[in-house]
């Protein structure tokens, strides 16, 4: 379950007391304290009107943006994802602005940028978009890498990776090549998972990478599926009825992933919903107990993927 780091504040343990996503335990009054305090009492309308009049009289200043944060906050304990995607983005954008003329050693600044990134991320996890949430958050880590608030990015990582979960359950309904084997018969094996997209040039770019590893290590043990889906197109855009474009994944399979043609490879939008898949190519590799040890949205080079691989064998 994903972290929220708006506990406290809504289950009435504390309002003038909260843990940061670090641990560390602050007090807030001004602006911030009382739109807290409205939220606390599941106002939320009342959250917005305070923030609302405190920004005209004051401007959007860096407590404002804090504030903003909270909202962000409210919205997304509240499952308002929309609204929640909305505070967090505008939070984020113009906390950015604002450090072009000041720095993270603002505290309203640091924790107004830290809840949005961490907001927006888990509105992306509800969204079943996981595999954006992890982009996301990956690049605000690159991007701030040598600043006060890499740990706390670090820990969002880890709360939106399915890392270190157990491995959500395999759908064993339509599929091209064998079926799917069920959770009893992959008991002991390094399983890797290769979402792909038959319109994805990058998954065909990855696609020597996986061959190359299925190759080396699937006499030791090593299992491989290909999960994809329908998109309602085939080539060049062209729409396409369901029967007409599985034949055609079936034929950009053979022609740019021959290493998936004994393998099974699930067609439907059940695993990817399950491993929230919005973004290809996507790799996944489950150890033998059944824990995902890798989840990784994007390209890899041989050299990550093959140590990834090595690690669990």
């Amino acid at each position: 379950m994903e972290r929220l780091i708006v506990v406290l504040a809504f289950t009435g343990a504390s309002v003038a007391g909260t843990v940061s996503a670090t641990g560390q335990v602050s007090t807030d009054s001004g602006i911030v304290g009382e739109v807290r305090r409205a939220l606390a009492t599941g106002d939320y309308f009342q959250a917005e009107r305070i923030l609302r009049s405190y920004r005209s009289d004051h401007g959007t200043t860096p407590d404002v943006l804090e504030g903003l944060s909270w909202l962000a906050r409210g919205a997304l304990a509240a499952k308002k994802l929309d609204k929640a995607d909305d505070y967090a983005t505008e939070t984020y954008n113009l906390t950015v602005a604002s450090l072009r003329t000041a720095s993270l050693a603002d505290r309203h600044l640091r924790d107004a940028l830290v809840s949005a990134i961490d907001t927006e991320a888990l509105v992306l996890t509800q969204q079943d978009a996981r595999s954006n949430a992890v982009i996301f958050v990956r690049d605000a880590i690159e991007r701030y890498r040598e600043t006060p608030i890499h740990e706390q990015l670090e820990a969002t990582l880890r709360a939106v990776s399915l890392e270190g979960r157990p491995a959500p359950k395999l759908d064993g309904g339509e599929h091209l090549g064998p079926r799917v084997p069920n959770v009893d018969q992959l008991k002991g094996k390094v399983v890797l998972l290769f979402f792909w997209a038959h319109w994805c040039p990058d998954c065909k770019a990855e696609s020597p990478l996986i061959a190359k590893v299925a190759e080396k290590y699937r006499s030791r043990g090593l299992v491989i599926f290909g999960p994809t889906q329908r998109y309602g197109y085939v080539a060049d855009g062209r729409p396409a009825p369901p029967d007409k474009e599985l034949r055609y994944i079936a034929s950009v399979r053979d022609s740019h992933y021959q290493f998936l043609r004994q393998e099974a490879v699930p067609v439907g939008q059940g695993v990817h919903r399950a491993y929230g898949i919005a973004s290809f190519p996507v790799i996944v590799l489950i150890d033998r107990e059944g824990i995902v040890r890798l989840y990784h949205p994007g390209r890899m080079t041989e050299d990550e993927l093959e140590a990834a691989v090595s690690g669990l064998m």
